[in-house]
């Protein structure tokens, strides 16, 4: 069994290499190539050139490096048609897989194209749904309102398998009494461009906090592709979070965590998961703000409130996200409050709403779908 993967962002190569750990659980003699970062390459992945020359968000950047982009697309496209695998998995990153896909499928029109995590559909672009399905055959959803939302829209087949986040729930999970004494946590992002927008914000948000609540514990757990400018940045930051980049420790930060301030993204899920009291900020730049406020049929960004269907996180964006809302939001959290127990309150519901059968796994759910989608073509 050949699988061709492509993942082009830094959570989109986590799921990868979860993918892959279950893929060669399930059929240990399968051939996997394709394109990776650094933690499918733990998984002795070859990548077909390095993951942060596509892992690009927003317009002005994918504007910036468009002639590099199509090159890389086209590229990524030949490769897939000269290795005609069984499958071709696209990881999140639509932007650019799906690109390769419809590339792929004009040439090889009966390979079987899975989508691991597909464009949100329900929040914006709407007719993407109906339009994937000439060169989709299945999407793995991680979010359990999304089968319904492509059923509704049109789109191609698809299976809830359950977030990712649910694998490492054990790991997350801290005692909420202990948690009231816990450090604070800074998550400004795994992006270099979002890392980069919210810094300033940020770091005067916990020097603020920190005037008015001195001998606080600060940490910014962050991923080793932003380390380096995330230590640059909080260079001039006058409070100084302590960095760590190892997942044990991030880990052991969020079940001690008393409270965080975010960047809108997975890290939300990760901080609902670990039941952490939590502001979410984020800001794009104005030029997308424009095409933003447009387009986006949702009324909430973080990923918890759209999954419990309420705003479980207080979400600043835009310019409500600066130092002095920010610290303010934060503040009200960091103590036993209303407010603190309003969000532990919502946040209870939100394992019941993503939960999948006892004992399964994300990772292992989305193998066996590629695998009985491969069986199946092979027996036709």
């Amino acid at each position: 069994m050949k699988i061709y993967m492509i993942a082009g962002e830094p959570s989109g190569d986590l799921l990868g290499q979860g993918l892959i750990r279950a893929l060669r659980a399930r059929a240990p003699h399968v051939e996997l190539s394709g394109v990776g970062g650094e933690a499918m390459r733990r998984e002795n992945f070859d990548s077909l050139f390095p993951m942060n020359e596509i892992s690009l968000m927003g317009v002005l950047p994918v504007l910036a490096n468009l002639r590099h982009l199509l090159k890389r697309i086209d590229q990524t496209a030949r490769a897939v048609i000269a290795a005609r695998p069984d499958a071709l998995i696209l990881i999140d990153s639509p932007d650019f897989t799906h690109r390769v896909a419809k590339r792929v499928r004009k040439v090889l029109p009966d390979l079987k194209i899975v989508n691991y995590v597909g464009p949100t559909v329900w929040a914006w672009r709407p007719g993407r749904a109906k339009k994937m399905r000439a060169y989709v055959d299945l999407i793995l959803a991680i979010f359990p309102f999304e089968p319904e939302a492509h059923l509704r829209l049109g789109g191609p087949r698809c299976l809830y398998i359950g977030h990712p986040v649910i694998e490492r729930a054990a790991q997350l999970r801290g005692d909420d009494e202990a948690k009231k004494s816990g450090p604070v946590l800074v998550l400004p992002g795994s992006r270099a461009s979002v890392v980069q927008r919210m810094g300033i914000p940020f770091g005067e948000a916990i020097a603020r906090l920190d005037v008015a609540h001195p001998g606080l514990d600060y940490i910014l757990p962050t991923a080793t592709s932003v380390v380096e400018k995330v230590r640059a940045m909080i260079a001039d930051w006058p409070v100084k979070p302590r960095v760590v980049v190892d997942d044990a420790e991030k880990y052991a930060a969020f079940r001690s965590a008393r409270a965080a301030l975010a960047a809108s993204g997975t890290v939300a899920l990760e901080l609902a998961m670990s039941r952490t009291p939590a502001i979410v900020a984020y800001r794009i730049p104005k030029i997308e703000e424009f095409f933003a406020r447009r387009l986006i049929q949702v009324s909430m960004v973080s990923l918890p409130n759209l999954i419990i269907g309420e705003k479980a996180y207080p979400e600043y964006l835009q310019d409500e996200a600066n130092g002095a809302l920010l610290a303010e939001r934060l503040a009200e959290i960091i103590e036993d409050s209303p407010e603190r127990r309003r969000q532990l309150a919502a946040l209870g519901l939100l394992r019941e709403r993503i939960a999948i059968a006892e004992g399964q796994k994300p990772s292992e759910k989305a193998a066996e779908a590629i695998c009985e989608l491969i069986g199946a073509s092979q027996s036709n």
